[in-house]
């Protein structure tokens, strides 16, 4: 990962949502994946968007989208996540 990069992930209401979203990422440059939800995050449709950017593009998440969160990586290889907005 370049320095400056972050890892996020947006969760949605929609599956709608988290394809137009990912559009929006891919017309930027930005390589999206579709995965299913955290257990610790919530979210309406079960599928989230994860994706490794300079920020968190709060900007090109479609209006259905619930929430984006930073990946924060702990010690013992697990991941811990911190809410950066709160779209919906």
């Amino acid at each position: 990962m370049e320095v400056g990069m972050k890892h996020y992930i947006a969760t949605f209401h929609t599956h709608l949502s988290a394809m137009m979203t990912a559009k929006n990422l891919e017309k930027e440059g930005i390589k999206p994946s579709f995965e299913p939800v955290p257990r610790k995050l919530s979210s309406s449709c079960g599928t989230c968007i994860r994706f490794t950017a300079g920020d968190a593009y709060i900007h090109l998440m479609d209006r259905d989208c619930e929430a984006v969160y930073e990946v924060v990586e702990l010690k013992n290889n697990k991941e811990d996540y911190v809410k950066v907005a709160d779209i919906s």
